[in-house]
């Protein structure tokens, strides 16, 4: 008989339907990247110009259009928000990593399974889970613990 601790196995091969999300801590660790610098990138172009002058700043109340929840955020935040409703937020010609950080810049970071970044991003569910399951982490992109 084994015994399990409920705690997944780090050596656990994610499948199609393992579910992803971006690991802020991940992005603590990191020495050699900048969540704002790469945060700034998703923005639109005026955003970004705006922005990328400014210290993070004072928050707002935002209304997530979808659930209708209230939720505080700062400056950059609002300014994501207001970038994923552009068409153009998520597009053929954007890198799959950069295309699954957008799906989860847009949704909260709700974690979400290579099937489910399929259907939103238009790439083939197989090609996100390679990306995702090989040794690099990308952008802090991890299977949820």
């Amino acid at each position: 008989m084994s015994v399990t601790t409920g705690k997944p196995s780090s050596l656990v091969k994610p499948t199609l339907d393992t579910k992803f999300h971006i690991d802020y801590s991940w992005w603590e660790r990191s020495s050699q990247e900048d969540l704002r610098q790469y945060l700034l990138s998703h923005l639109l172009p005026e955003q970004r110009d705006r922005l990328s002058q400014s210290e993070a700043g004072s928050t707002v109340d935002y209304i997530d259009p979808e659930t209708g929840e209230v939720k505080q955020l700062d400056e950059l935040g609002l300014a994501i928000q207001t970038a994923a409703q552009d068409a153009n937020f998520i597009n053929p010609h954007t890198s799959v990593v950069d295309s699954i950080f957008r799906v989860f810049l847009a949704n909260g970071n709700i974690a979400l399974s290579p099937r489910e970044l399929a259907d939103r991003i238009g790439r083939p569910a197989s090609l996100i889970l390679k990306t995702l399951s090989g040794g690099q982490i990308y952008k802090g992109i991890r299977p949820c613990s």
